[in-house]
């Protein structure tokens, strides 16, 4: 199928005869030619197309020309080839025979995966249901899963096990992506003690040559501040003691999840909030002898 093809794209002929011309698009071939003396101008065109519309979700699946984007989160990338069950591509049922043939393929398919694809299929469902369950956004889910399959080609799988690697990961993924989790989220939703997943995430960070940069301290208030309902104005004078207290450089080495609990307590007492030091250490995991220390630390040098 051909037709006239207005020229959005600044295509033309050379030739000064044919500038009068208009630029015909062959469909099927994929190509774009002069209508005066018939170059070939454009080769190998993709169609830019789109399917038919569909007013439902099962209209649309079923017209789509294209599937999911592929994904490192999955084992196979989304690239998988499905053995489907007694119908054909037109929807009637196989003969028996047929049956039979393709039920042998789909056991021998599953046969064929080897023990380390299957594995991996399970640690990705997993890293899938953590990311879930911390709220972590898909591109750092799939940044973890990144980080894993470096781990798995390293071996240092052997003598750890799969949950505590993939905390690790997702753990780092965040760290890298500047999403406020901490080793207690982690340790939590993984059920890994605390002291070994950090051993195993020192472990991986070593082996893979990987550092993590530093949180910033303030990302931790909006989430603790969140879970406790706190004011938007305590939010936003909390982040204005910290900011002063880098400017001091008076927050290097410490706790940033403490900083910030510590910082919203005094927030708190300024605005009239009565939230109490145990419900801080409480939402920020540390105790309250290290809120009010940090609280005592920055009112002393912030001159409060």
């Amino acid at each position: 199928m051909t037709s006239a093809y207005p020229n959005e794209y600044d295509i033309r002929c050379d030739l000064d005869a044919c500038q009068t011309y208009p630029i015909i698009t062959d469909s099927e071939r994929g190509e774009m030619f002069c209508g005066g003396c018939g170059s070939v101008l454009v080769q190998r065109m993709e169609d830019a197309a789109y399917g038919e519309r569909g007013h439902s979700w099962e209209e649309f699946s079923s017209r789509s020309r294209t599937g999911p984007g592929t994904s490192l989160a999955m084992n196979d990338r989304g690239l998988s080839t499905m053995i489907g069950r007694n119908v054909d591509s037109s929807g009637n049922a196989l003969s028996g025979r047929t049956r039979q043939t393709f039920n042998r393929l789909r056991v021998w398919d599953q046969r064929s995966r080897s023990r380390s694809v299957s594995n991996l299929g399970k640690a990705l469902i997993q890293l899938n249901a953590m990311g879930i369950k911390l709220g972590v956004p898909e591109p750092a889910v799939e940044k973890a899963a990144y980080i894993y399959r470096k781990a798995v080609g390293e071996k240092l799988t052997r003598g750890r096990t799969v949950s505590s690697l993939i905390a690790a990961s997702l753990y780092a993924a965040c760290r890298e992506s500047g999403i406020p989790r901490t080793l207690d989220d982690m340790a939590r939703v993984s059920n890994v003690e605390r002291r070994i997943l950090s051993r195993d995430l020192r472990t991986m960070l070593r082996k893979l040559g990987m550092s993590l940069t530093q949180y910033d301290t303030s990302s931790f208030i909006t989430k603790i501040a969140n879970n406790l309902g706190l004011k938007e104005k305590t939010k936003r004078d909390a982040v204005d003691l910290l900011r002063r207290a880098e400017e001091i450089k008076i927050t290097a080495g410490k706790n940033p999840v403490a900083q910030a609990a510590a910082a919203l307590y005094i927030a708190c007492m300024n605005n009239g909030e009565g939230i109490s030091q145990k419900s801080f250490s409480r939402e920020a995991g540390v105790s309250d002898v290290t809120v009010r220390n940090r609280a005592t630390f920055l009112k002393k040098n912030l001159g409060l």
